[in-house]
């Protein structure tokens, strides 16, 4: 009798867990998650090119970043979407050391690994 109370306690916490999955609590749906995070690269990318100082740069890169954390689909886009994450840290670290044309390269490959996010849906 104990070893079944365990077991059902066992398959209720397991059962409620899927029940209350990350893609549940998203706040937008991929398609339009993917589109915001786009749209927020694109804006640290002009703000880049029109010579605004790094840490405004900086700040939309962070915006960026976390915008790309609504992006809950798959484990395919899971894994897509972390390597863009990654090339945005990468920009932002290149901002610290000043380096501003690496910086750019790195969020030019960011929209290009978010934009394709579409494709993986």
């Amino acid at each position: 009798m104990k070893s079944l109370k365990t077991i059902l306690t066992a398959l209720i916490i397991v059962a409620s867990s899927a029940v209350l999955s990350t893609p549940a609590f998203a706040q937008y749906p991929p398609e339009q998650a993917i589109d915001l995070t786009v749209a927020k690269v694109q804006s640290a990318i002009d703000a880049l090119k029109s010579g605004a100082n790094a840490d405004a740069v900086s700040d939309l890169i962070k915006d960026a970043l976390d915008a790309s954390k609504e992006i809950n689909a798959s484990d395919t886009v899971f894994v897509a979407r972390t390597k863009g994450s990654n090339t945005l840290k990468n920009a932002r670290k290149h901002l610290k050391e000043g380096s501003t044309k690496d910086a750019e390269l790195e969020l030019d490959n960011a929209l290009k690994a978010f934009s394709n996010l579409k494709k993986l849906l």
